[in-house]
């Protein structure tokens, strides 16, 4: 495994109208290009994700492992707006010497995968034998299959969508509100909006998991009055995130989520996916509320070459973070015959 930052020194235009004098993006790479240069795994990560996608992956990702560094050359790149490295509000503004917080510029998943193709360029990549991501990731390797047609052997989509919906539209905009609240919501500051982080992240708790997965990790023995588990839990989730993100990158990103949409501006949606020729593997998860079941199967009515798997889950939208040997399971021959027999 290594870090990385690339630097790209030229102007680069968000989608938004705005230009930024550069940008840098931090990433990760496992394994080495070999000598066809077919052997690339390219990983989109989510929402308050890193690029060590071996640490939040790790059981998928790594020696001995589905996608291992032994054969497969393994790239993972923080988005842009993150606060992980990549250009962001906690990045310099070189025209004021001073951190862009919130004055740094809205972008969207399609400048997210702008900055990808440029990596992709600047590290020599000309084909992706597997394009993988789950929920926001899939978001991303949805749109840079359509920005880059012949670019990609495979995709595999987890959790996502071809469009935001109006339910997830919905939860962000509370997330966000509970985020502008805070008093100290646009201060200068790198701990600006944090207590209204921790509620923003409370709220996605609750789409994350699913009824099910509450009452049965979190229900007390009944003969509480205050002070229960699940309270506690949400509590601690919600500090967890303060403790490693930022307030500003998780409104601007939230942001960018609701902007997703790959026919917009194409035409209509069902023509849209039509035009996605790589074979493409789509899974989703049968307690999933934040993206549901019915999602991916649009996807799959309207690929030119998709099928879809379904993997039963009590964690809801997050198994696919955690359910790490059933996706092995599925993913099975889809993603090439290395290393498929540690879930054969």
């Amino acid at each position: 495994m290594a870090f990385h930052l690339f630097k790209y020194d030229k102007s680069f235009e968000l989608e938004c109208g705005e230009k930024l004098p550069g940008i840098e993006i931090a990433y990760h790479t496992y394994g080495s290009l070999n000598k066809e240069k077919n052997n690339v795994v390219w990983v989109c990560h989510a929402l308050t994700a890193n690029a060590d996608c071996s640490d939040w992956w790790k059981g998928l990702i790594g020696e001995g492992k589905f996608f291992n560094p032994d054969t497969h050359f393994i790239v993972c790149a923080n988005i842009l707006g993150s606060c992980y490295g990549s250009s962001g509000p906690l990045s310099i503004n070189p025209a004021t010497g001073k951190k862009y917080y919130s004055t740094f510029p809205q972008v969207t998943i399609r400048d997210m995968v702008k900055a990808h193709v440029l990596l992709g360029k600047y590290l020599g990549i000309q084909k992706i034998s597997v394009g993988i991501g789950g929920s926001m990731g899939g978001y991303q390797v949805l749109e840079w299959a359509w920005t880059e047609k012949e670019k990609f052997d495979r995709l595999i989509l987890l959790t996502t969508a071809a469009r935001e919906s109006a339910w997830g539209i919905a939860i962000h905009t509370v997330q966000r509100m509970a985020i502008e609240t805070d008093p100290t919501w646009k201060d200068f500051s790198d701990n600006a909006g944090a207590k209204g982080l921790k509620t923003a992240r409370s709220v996605g708790m609750l789409t994350y998991r699913n009824y099910d997965a509450f009452v049965k990790a979190q229900t007390d023995d009944g003969e509480k009055t205050d002070h229960f588990k699940a309270s506690s839990y949400i509590h601690y989730q919600g500090e967890k995130l303060v403790k490693r993100f930022n307030a500003y990158s998780y409104w601007l990103l939230a942001k960018a989520m609701d902007s997703h949409n790959v026919a917009r501006g194409r035409g209509e949606m069902e023509k849209v996916l039509k035009s996605i020729n790589a074979r493409t593997l789509v899974i989703g998860i049968t307690s999933d509320i934040l993206c549901p079941i019915a999602e991916q199967q649009f996807l799959v009515k309207h690929l030119s070459n998709a099928i879809f798997k379904e993997m039963d889950s009590s964690y809801g939208h997050d198994g696919f973070l955690i359910e790490w040997e059933k996706l092995g399971q599925l993913i099975g021959d889809f993603a090439g015959p290395t290393q498929k027999q540690k879930f054969l």
